[in-house]
């Protein structure tokens, strides 16, 4: 059975006395409209922990003032039913206001990781997101923390967080979840028209095909980004916003490419931004 817990107290409470009877908590920060991908990370925490505890928070720190946080899809009821599907055990399922008594009056700064990339599309995002992260950490004080590496730079950015604040989690990169024909499984999905959810697609082909690129010898970041972009172009009617290769996770602009890089992409549709990566190297 799964339980919905909406204080900080109450959620306080059950991580210390689930500590003290050594249970080893594993973690899952959502911010609902839970896919596939979500319960991939659920799972994996169920197989690696005594107990599963996820949140579901729709965080208004990490969106911009033209960003889509009061048409983000909200459906608890349907996602304590997937979450029990998997075999979670609570769901931290706090208001904004529980959160956030006050407009917080120190506020944490991702850096130099969040200028580049998403970072640098919605100026603020990774500030917000490590912000509700670090409050979440210490409320459920996890042994291991589970994320999805379609957000590789939140990944990127959290671990070095984790690290730099000297919390004791271990930081889980889970692989990205897809549809058969290769679309990265998002929330923001559903906002796809039909002929733009057909072209969609065509982003993960890119990366493969700069993959392709790479794997037969092509260290030039800017030949790889070339294929991804006019792929990208001759595919879809979508706006492409960025297509970049990083050092990862240093997340360092690279023009001769050695060592561990990611390949990431933004691409505008109607009423839909999508992103996805891929991490290749040695």
């Amino acid at each position: 059975m799964t339980t919905l817990i909406t204080s900080i107290q109450e959620m306080s409470k059950l991580s210390a006395n689930l500590i003290e009877n050594n249970q080893s908590i594993g973690f899952v920060p959502t911010m609902g409209a839970l896919h596939e991908g979500h319960l991939e990370m659920m799972s994996q925490s169920v197989m690696e922990n005594d107990v599963t505890i996820i949140s579901i928070f729709v965080n208004p720190l990490q969106f911009g003032p033209n960003e889509d946080f009061d048409a983000y899809p909200r459906n608890i009821d349907q996602d304590k039913i997937k979450a029990a599907s998997v075999g979670v055990d609570y769901i931290f399922y706090p208001e904004a206001e529980e959160m956030y008594p006050e407009e917080p009056t120190i506020k944490l700064n991702a850096g130099r990781l969040a200028t580049v990339l998403e970072g640098a599309q919605r100026p603020g995002h990774f500030n917000g997101v490590i912000t509700v992260v670090n409050k979440l950490f210490n409320i459920i004080r996890p042994q291991r923390a589970y994320f999805g590496k379609k957000d590789a730079q939140q990944l990127a950015i959290v671990k070095k967080m984790v690290m730099d604040f000297n919390h004791p989690i271990d930081i889980i990169g889970v692989n990205t979840v897809r549809e058969s024909d290769g679309l990265a499984k998002s929330s923001r999905n559903v906002y796809l028209t039909h002929t733009e959810r057909q072209e969609a697609p065509a982003l993960y082909k890119s990366l493969q095909l700069a993959n392709e690129q790479y794997l037969q010898g092509e260290r030039d970041s800017a030949k790889l980004i070339d294929t991804a972009k006019t792929y990208i172009e001759q595919h879809t009617s979508g706006n492409i916003e960025t297509v970049a290769i990083y050092s990862y996770p240093e997340l360092e602009a690279i023009t001769h490419i050695k060592g561990k890089i990611f390949i990431s992409l933004a691409v505008k549709f109607s009423k839909a931004r999508l992103i996805d990566n891929m991490i290749i190297g040695d």
